[in-house]
């Protein structure tokens, strides 16, 4: 045993930070680590496993800080500056392997929009609202299902389109979009019966206030898109319910910061649900996804004027581990990575299951479109909200202290 040598010492470490930055699996850096003292504090001290985090996943920079929550930190008692760093070092290097497994982990890929923020514009809302591009079906109630822009005479102006997810931490693999199909307009008339001309006065009107018939069967695609992920740095309590109010205003760039772009996707001018697969999966922090639609490609002919209008969106991809949480600090825009290994699995932004917390969106929808009505009508909002409840509004985890009691 007297001849025997320390690899690390042997090596140097600069030869051996460069071994151990090869290894691509956590499990390998706890195995290096349960070696020997040694081998533990060159590990924890070199942040190998942050390392790993950073290779696969570039967003992880974002985070400020990172630490643990757990029912015992407040009665942990003050030591010497030297242990209380190596304590903090240990942590991290346990938080980060643990995101990583996180990461990697195979889980089943889903969609994780929870609820619509908004739209850059609307032509007629509510009626082609972003609502409902969280609608599977071309048509829900016997009328198409779809949002509609504004219409432009400039080609090049874009559209975007804002979404809030699941959780605060998702990672998103791709992205799937449906471009709108208007459907050819035909005359009943025949030219002697009075009942068929008023069929044609009907379709006329429908046909000059929606999207829907259309001559030609135009499709209203985008030439390309590009989606942004990130953060809302304003307060959450003016986070709701798309509406007639409020359409439009949670869409601007400067209510977010943006820890993720993708690059630009070439869209096709068909009425498919289009796959937009991220060169690799990406990190939302913050759980907030902005569709960029670039550029229009079909004018509707009545006005001459170019739209896009999109069936329905997807974001496909899968919730961190509750135990993980982002708190965003509203004074100076920090982001701190919250570890709680005693939260509870299964549940979402708001404590409720994940499956559970997303209601049925087309009853949102119905909603908004009674209210907008109710209020142009003069309708009393006291007894609109004792038929349809108060208007919900979503608050996250790290604006709330009982949601974190809920995830802790």
């Amino acid at each position: 045993m007297e001849n025997c040598w320390d690899f690390l010492e042997w090596l140097g470490s600069d030869t051996t930070s460069a071994v151990f930055s090869r290894l691509d699996d956590p499990a390998d850096l706890v195995r290096a680590a349960a070696v020997s003292r040694s081998w533990r504090k060159f590990v924890v001290t070199n942040g190998f496993s942050k390392r790993l985090c950073l290779r696969i996943c570039p967003e992880v920079s974002n985070f400020t800080c990172i630490m643990e929550v757990s029912s015992s930190s407040t009665n942990q008692e003050a030591g010497s500056s030297t242990a209380m760093e190596w304590k903090n070092l240990e942590s991290q290097h346990k938080i980060y392997a643990y995101l990583f497994h996180c990461l990697v982990s195979p889980k089943g890929n889903k969609d994780c929009i929870h609820h619509c923020l908004g739209a850059s514009s609307t032509d007629n809302f509510p009626d082609e609202s972003i609502a409902n591009t969280l609608e599977p079906s071309d048509r829900v109630d016997m009328r198409p299902s779809y949002w509609s822009s504004g219409g432009k005479r400039d080609p090049g102006i874009p559209e975007s389109l804002t979404y809030r997810l699941t959780s605060g931490l998702c990672v998103i693999n791709e992205i799937k979009i449906k471009p709108f199909k208007g459907q050819y307009f035909c005359s009943f008339s025949n030219g002697n019966t009075f009942f068929y001309k008023i069929i044609d006065l009907m379709m006329f009107y429908i046909f000059v206030f929606s999207a829907f018939f259309q001559f030609g069967d135009p499709i209203y695609s985008a030439k390309s898109v590009r989606f942004s992920m990130g953060y809302f740095k304003l307060t959450r309590d003016l986070e709701c319910y798309v509406s007639d109010e409020n359409e439009g205003q949670l869409t601007v760039d400067e209510n977010y910061v943006w820890t993720y772009v993708s690059p630009e996707f070439p869209m096709s001018q068909d009425n498919v649900l289009q796959s937009f697969k991220l060169p690799r999966p990406a990190l939302c922090i913050g759980g907030v996804v902005k569709i960029e639609l670039l550029g229009r490609v079909q004018k509707q002919a009545m006005d001459n004027l170019y739209y896009i209008c999109v069936c329905h969106v997807q974001v496909i991809g899968f919730p961190l581990s509750p135990c993980l949480v982002v708190d965003v600090s509203d004074t100076c825009g920090t982001l701190v990575l919250k570890y709680s290994p005693n939260a509870a699995l299964g549940t979402s932004l708001d404590g409720a299951s994940v499956d559970e917390s997303r209601e049925p969106s087309r009853w949102h929808a119905i909603a908004t479109r009674i209210r907008h009505l109710g209020a142009g009508g003069g309708w009393n909002q006291a007894i609109l909200n004792t038929l349809l409840g108060p208007p919900v509004q979503f608050i996250d985890e790290e604006d709330d202290d009982s949601d974190m009691e809920l995830l802790s």
